[in-house]
């Protein structure tokens, strides 16, 4: 059996919150995540139920070289998995994950939703592959 405890870091990107229904200008977006001294990344997300089964909540991961630098959406062959959209429905929350094979440093990762009502939304960021470990 082999180690991962010792060999991630996982961090809060969104704490839980409500995302809205307006779409792709506005949700919620990450502070800075830096990567430093990681070689992967995995975002997981999750939602509460939602009083609309036509709700769908979707993910975005934005990359940059610098912090003061402009971030840009991560283009598709830098994703493991894809951006794809979670449809909400009334029984159960949902989840989902995107992973990141790019080679910038610094990245941010947003939630946005569309539809009627809203759910609440959370994700995590898990770094791992560490250059050193343990990781504290």
């Amino acid at each position: 059996m082999k180690d991962m405890h010792n060999n991630i870091n996982v961090l809060r990107a969104l704490k839980p919150q409500a995302v809205g229904t307006t779409g792709a200008a506005n949700g919620v977006l990450s502070a800075i995540i830096d990567r430093q001294g990681f070689e992967s990344v995995e975002f997981a997300y999750q939602s509460g139920g939602s009083a609309s089964v036509a709700d769908t909540i979707t993910p975005v991961v934005f990359e940059a070289a610098a912090t003061g630098d402009s971030f840009a959406s991560v283009a598709d062959a830098d994703l493991l998995g894809t951006e794809a959209a979670l449809t909400l429905s009334t029984a159960a929350g949902k989840y989902g994950r995107v992973g990141y094979r790019g080679n910038k440093r610094y990245l941010k990762f947003k939630l946005y939703g569309v539809g009627t009502a809203t759910a609440l939304v959370a994700a995590s960021v898990i770094l791992g592959n560490p250059q050193q470990a343990p990781v504290a």
